[in-house]
């Protein structure tokens, strides 16, 4: 589970991940010792190069979450997360192999009683193996814990099979599009791209 001290503790819900008091969060049938927790600014560096594998270049098209289709440039860069860190409302969880090596991170923003989830990466040698759908599920239990009752994201509406991802796992389409922003710094798009908004809403009551 995601935590301040890189120690583990524990969340009321039934959890893709397993919990174990005092020891790192395992992946329920996959490999052991994977650890959720927040990152800091030392982290950066690592986040910046692992997000931008996974979405952007030659090496993202290993994953099925590549944008190297639709955009040329970069997804991140160090100053973006740096700002992103900075914010009080938000934070970054990451995902660690049992090396210390990431394996994927999400970006969550509380937006009041709602929680903005974005650039959620899996390592592309690593995808398809449930990775990303047990940071999903520590994100939303993120949300409960900090009083969101559901969770909003955006996501290109031309990346059907990501969209159809989400849904299998709660999320609806509001009906919502938002311009993709003319800006350099999230990739030049090789075609008229927009985003369409997702949400979930979350009961406590619930095992996520």
């Amino acid at each position: 589970m995601y935590n301040d001290s890189k120690k583990a503790n524990s969340i009321p819900r039934q959890p893709f991940l397993n919990r174990h008091s005092g020891l790192p969060c395992t992946f329920a049938g996959m490999m052991e010792g994977f650890n959720v927790y927040k990152a800091t600014k030392a982290d950066i560096s690592r986040i910046d190069k692992l997000v931008n594998s996974a979405y952007r270049g030659e090496r993202s098209k290993a994953g099925w979450t590549t944008e190297a289709d639709l955009l040329d440039g970069i997804r991140t860069d160090e100053k973006a997360l740096t700002e992103m860190l900075e914010n009080p409302d938000a934070t970054i969880l990451l995902c660690a192999l049992p090396t210390g090596e990431l394996a994927g991170c999400v970006y969550l923003l509380k937006q009041g009683n709602q929680l903005y989830l974005g650039m959620l990466t899996v390592d592309p040698g690593i995808q398809g193996g449930g990775i990303g759908k047990g940071i999903l599920q520590e994100a939303e239990a993120y949300a409960l814990s900090i009083d969101c009752d559901r969770v909003v994201m955006t996501v290109i509406t031309v990346r059907t099979e990501l969209i159809q991802w989400y849904e299998r796992r709660g999320y609806r389409s509001t009906g919502e599009k938002r311009p993709f922003p003319d800006d350099p710094r999230f990739g030049i798009p090789k075609q008229p791209l927009e985003f369409v908004v997702m949400e979930k809403k979350l009961d406590p009551s619930q095992p996520i």
